[in-house]
């Protein structure tokens, strides 16, 4: 078994983790309506800014990115003066659809999914903000998208379809803001689903299992390569510290935990292109 350790505990459903290059720790906190951070120091400030955080992302100016899905809205946070900001909060005149992760192409273009409570009935769907401001969907019909990344090559997004139990996979096109013939790709099971993910340098994408009590790894060509048990069932979100100290963090919502696995980091080894 993996050994990991407790990093921050007593949080209210955490999500989220994110990091900064010198190692500082971001996460929110969905039923705390928090932003936290943990400081290579141990530190730990949680601030509380309003609505239901649950996705986060930095973009390259340091500034981080939240899916608000209390208050159906995008939201920016800047880390230096505590301000946070809606950026959109409606696409086709409606109010976006509880907005859960999200993620930044090497352009900047913004991609999230809004899984719209879709459990029941396939009306998720996935956006794209670019960095002209324009805002459109790229994918529809889905049962509650959650998590997504990029392959570390940039060339293609994978997005979570929870209560399909399955990840989506296509080519993304940064100039046309496009996901180009997107396909179910992997099947990882039920009860629930896959949540959020995250890739390592060396291919390796790394899937939080809400309802398993796992993370699962899975090769560039979808082929499983293990797992990892969580103390709880409720794995949320993974991220990895570029720093290496902290190697792979996973927030878990069972116990309220953000979790270390040290020995687990993303190596800088150059990444085949994906197929």
């Amino acid at each position: 078994m993996t050994a990991s350790r407790v990093v921050a505990e007593g949080l209210a459903f955490p999500e989220g983790p994110a990091f900064e290059p010198d190692g500082t720790l971001w996460w929110v906190e969905i039923d705390g309506s928090v932003l936290g951070c943990r400081r290579n120091d141990g530190s730990i400030d949680r601030r509380v800014i309003g609505g239901k955080p649950n996705g986060l992302a930095f973009d390259k100016a340091g500034e981080l990115w939240i899916c608000d899905q209390g208050a159906n809205a995008v939201r920016r946070h800047d880390p230096l003066t505590g301000e946070t900001a809606t950026i959109v909060s409606a696409i086709d005149g409606k109010p976006l659809g509880k907005p859960n992760d999200l993620a930044f192409d090497a352009m900047g273009n913004l991609v999230f999914t809004c899984p719209n409570d879709a459990r029941q009935e396939p009306n998720g769907y996935i956006c794209c903000l670019g960095t002209d401001g324009g805002l459109h969907r790229i994918a529809n019909g889905l049962f509650f998208p959650n998590g997504l990344a990029f392959t570390p090559d940039g060339a293609h997004l994978v997005v979570a379809e929870t209560y399909r139990h399955r990840l989506w996979k296509g080519v993304w096109d940064p100039f046309k803001r496009v996901w180009v013939d997107p396909q179910p790709w992997i099947e990882v099971g039920g009860p629930i689903g896959p949540d959020g993910m995250a890739f390592a340098n060396d291919g390796l994408l790394y899937v939080a299992i809400f309802g398993q009590g796992l993370v699962r790894l899975f090769d560039h060509n979808g082929g499983p390569k293990g797992t990892i048990a969580t103390p709880g069932q409720r794995p949320t979100n993974v991220a990895f510290d570029p720093s290496g100290q902290q190697g792979l963090v996973v927030t878990e919502a069972e116990h309220g935990q953000l979790l270390s696995y040290p020995s687990i980091r993303s190596l800088p080894v150059l990444f085949p292109r994906s197929s």
